[in-house]
């Protein structure tokens, strides 16, 4: 069998973690040794989410609570999940953080997705805010955008305050 070299597009923190194991001189031979072919008797793929953190879940996370990291790391390692916030939360933590967190807060942030809030999320996050208000409950702006950017982009959320998310489009990850 012969093999043709090709260049590979890696997210920056699993190349860190090929270069822990193997050294940054040995990542293509890592990569070719580890390499996995599937077969017909592997079960089928689980389908690949992409899970959209709340302020909670990277908090506890960022100060290393609930065992969120370790959580966050399986996602993503093991189970090949998209982790993803929102430009509303990034600004909350930075809000909120302590002044000697900055440098980890930036780098923990550094291998999210980000989603901005365009005209379509704002006009659907008002549209919820309103439908509720009409129903008796009130939710907080930011929450009804979150759950606008959740929805739109095909995200399962992951928060601790399930009650501020009572939308029944938006599907919520099970956090232990």
């Amino acid at each position: 069998m012969r093999y043709k070299r090709a260049h590979v597009l890696l997210r920056e923190g699993l190349v860190r973690e090929i270069d822990a194991l193997a050294g940054r001189r040995g990542r293509s031979a890592f990569l070719v040794k580890n390499r996995r072919r599937r077969s017909s008797s592997d079960p089928p793929p689980a389908q690949k989410m992409r899970i959209l953190l709340d302020t909670t879940v990277l908090l506890d996370a960022l100060r290393a609570r609930k065992d969120r990291r370790e959580l966050l790391a399986q996602l993503v390692r093991e189970e090949g999940h998209e982790l993803s916030t929102t430009a509303l939360k990034i600004a909350e933590l930075y809000a909120g953080m302590r002044p000697r967190e900055e440098r980890g807060t930036a780098a923990f942030l550094a291998d999210f997705l980000c989603f901005i809030i365009d005209q379509t999320i704002a006009r659907a996050s008002g549209h919820f805010k309103a439908q509720w208000a009409r129903k008796g409950r009130t939710l907080a702006i930011v929450d009804c955008t979150v759950a606008a950017v959740a929805i739109h982009n095909q995200c399962v959320l992951a928060t601790d305050n399930r009650k501020d998310f009572p939308m029944p489009q938006v599907q919520l990850y099970p956090l232990p």
